[in-house]
């Protein structure tokens, strides 16, 4: 098992009223097994990749010595006897990488790509969003226009810092786009309920949403159904969907049209697909959310979302956003909205072990790209 904290930079910054971000940082897990079977994975970084790189090599023990196919073993050792069930989030956002190396290890020992793993593919090709940044008129045409000429047909925008701006953008957005395209727009928690409820509508009567992600604090689910009843707007959950529990009972209660979580959120892939499927059973619709991350993190829930019977479109990416990747071969949403099914085995994509490793020792000359920027500046 060797691990490699790394960064990526974007190609312009992140910014919303949760974060400010201009890179990804993540921990990326190499397993080798006495075969000479390699297995990568990712762990994302949501706070401090230091502490995501402790969590993985604390969780080392649990690992090596182990069969691949020992998945479920593994991870329950880590979380009882490794005491990782006290820690559940960072936990999970740790060992969400150690599980993909596992399932990659998988796939590759039985020939077959991780989807036929999960079930086999119930489509042929997966659509993402596209992501729109913060900009004058000028730019925000020409992210649309560069958003179209891709095949987008999911625009996504961050809201909940200014909302009279905020207002002024969409609709720029909304008149470049045309009447098709569908507009969700994204405030991270940031209104209070009474708030929400006067922007939410004040937005869709202005746009049109096609739903409105984590408009007010999570857990509230009365006030998501209320908001959506009083506004005709869909809630899409993501703040609140942090562990197993959180998850089942957003489902159990209904309290959403739409969920947008991630093997991070629970700890691996199988269980963010028994909690999509579980999703299905009560109609909600599920996307992918991302956290930024890497080409290996995004192969993995790929597969995934081939095999779900209740894939909402426009699936979460920032691929568009990356200057680079530490792949063999970009991925086709860097510059596609669609993504086709993928026939090699395991999580079918090839590591660049030199950009890998340049891309890691950035991280250890220059350390991460914070999630807060530089709004809170050492002095």
């Amino acid at each position: 098992m060797e691990t490699f904290p790394a960064v990526i930079p974007y190609r312009h910054g992140e910014e919303s009223a949760l974060i400010s971000r201009a890179g990804v940082s993540d921990v990326v897990v190499k397993l080798v097994t006495d075969d000479g079977l390699v297995g990568w994975g990712e762990s994302c970084m949501n706070c401090d990749t230091a502490t995501t790189l402790a969590a993985v090599e604390a969780m080392r023990p649990f690992v090596l010595g182990r069969s691949p196919w020992q998945t479920e073993a593994i991870a329950r050792d880590v979380f009882v006897y490794g005491g990782w069930q006290w820690e559940a989030m960072t936990g999970a956002f740790a060992f969400a990488g150690i599980d993909m190396a596992l399932w990659d290890l998988c796939g590759k020992a039985a020939g077959q790509p991780l989807s036929h793993l999960f079930g086999g593919p119930v489509r042929e090709s997966v659509e993402y969003f596209y992501y729109l940044s913060w900009g004058d008129p000028d730019s925000l045409r020409a992210q649309c226009a560069e958003g179209l000429a891709r095949g987008h047909s999911v625009f996504y925008f961050k809201a909940g810092v200014d909302f009279d701006a905020e207002l002024a953008m969409l609709k720029v957005v909304r008149d470049a786009l045309g009447s098709g395209p569908r507009l969700r727009v994204d405030p991270n928690q940031a209104w209070p309920f009474a708030e929400a409820l006067r922007n939410v509508a004040q937005m869709h009567a202005a746009v049109g949403l096609d739903f409105v992600e984590a408009p007010t604090k999570g857990g509230r689910h009365a006030n998501w159904r209320e908001l959506t009843r009083m506004t005709g707007v869909p809630v899409c959950a993501n703040e609140f969907l942090w562990t197993e529990a959180d998850a089942a009972r957003v489902i159990t209660e209904h309290a959403v049209d739409h969920m947008g979580f991630s093997p991070y959120f629970v700890g691996s892939l199988r269980r963010w697909h028994t909690l999509c499927h579980m999703a299905a059973s009560a109609d909600i619709l599920v996307h992918k959310h991302t956290h930024g991350e890497f080409g290996i993190a995004a192969a993995a829930c790929h597969h995934i979302l081939l095999t779900l019977p209740n894939l909402a479109r426009g699936s979460q990416q920032t691929h568009q956003l990356l200057a680079h990747d530490i792949l063999t071969q970009p991925l086709p949403i860097v510059d596609s909205a669609h993504w086709g099914v993928i026939d090699r085995p395991g999580l079918g994509i090839e590591v660049d072990e030199a950009a890998l490793r340049d891309a890691s020792a950035r991280w250890r000359r220059d350390g991460d790209f914070r999630p807060y920027g530089d709004r809170f500046p050492v002095t």
